[in-house]
């Protein structure tokens, strides 16, 4: 990407994830998935390059759509399907998550992996809750926090970053408000944030650096996802994402 493209997708260009987790962690939180119809309609939504994907594709060995803004993401997710002999399975589209093109109650399945925070987390299940069939689920990761006293650092930090950040139990309880029947959440552990996506990231910013220095706007998101990723280090266990499988009632 050339240094005029967004400073936010030059340093997030060519990772494998575009948040937190591993292959491990999304078998993990397909274990407890409710059984699914014969051929069921499955989506991927806010899926960034598809780390994911590839993961509930093989594991479901189903059709999925893949649904994103940042064409380069789904582009390198066209690219990562063909490797892995997937591409029959996957099928990407460009689209804004909040304004779904689905057919109402069309969707068997829906798949958000730490992307329901762009949208906030309640207008996302009230979103996307009209595309889901009645009993249809919604698999969704949220960041939250796991303890009421966390770090001073890290509380002003999130303050700053993410205010609406809440715990697992507000959220499942906006979730029963909006018309979903709670079936099971997993705690993502912290050392699932370090292979596949802080460990890359620290490095992309580094190398990123010398570039960076003459160009403010590119600096600033540098140096904001270095605060994060320190910030991460000293937060002790208090926060991390939170898997819900929720069912449509």
């Amino acid at each position: 990407m050339a240094i005029g493209d967004d400073p936010f997708f030059l340093v997030h260009s060519g990772l494998r994830r575009e948040g937190p987790g591993t292959d491990a962690t999304t078998r993990e939180a397909l274990r407890p998935l409710p059984p699914l119809p014969e051929r069921p309609v499955v989506l991927d939504l806010g899926c960034g390059p598809g780390g994911q994907t590839l993961v509930v594709a093989e594991t479901l060995r189903t059709p999925i759509t893949a649904v994103d803004l940042h064409g380069p993401y789904l582009r390198a997710l066209e690219a990562a399907a063909g490797r892995r002999g997937l591409a029959d399975r996957i099928r990407t589209r460009r689209e804004d998550m909040r304004q779904l093109s689905d057919p109402p109650e069309s969707v068997d399945l829906i798949w958000a992996e730490g992307s329901a925070y762009a949208i906030g987390f309640g207008d996302a299940l009230a979103a996307w809750r009209r595309v889901l069939k009645p009993g249809g689920v919604l698999v969704v990761s949220e960041l939250a926090w796991l303890t009421d006293a966390p770090p001073k650092e890290v509380q002003e930090f999130w303050a700053s970053a993410y205010p609406a950040m809440t715990t697992p139990e507000a959220n499942e309880q906006t979730a029963l408000r909006l018309g979903y029947q709670a079936v099971d959440r997993w705690v993502m552990p912290q050392t699932e944030w370090w292979p596949d996506y802080y460990t890359p990231l620290r490095q992309r910013c580094k190398e990123l650096m010398p570039v960076a220095e003459h160009d403010p706007q590119l600096m600033a998101v540098v140096a904001e996802q270095m605060r994060e990723i320190d910030v991460f280090a000293a937060s002790a266990n208090s926060y991390s994402y939170v898997f819900h499988i929720l069912r449509k009632r």
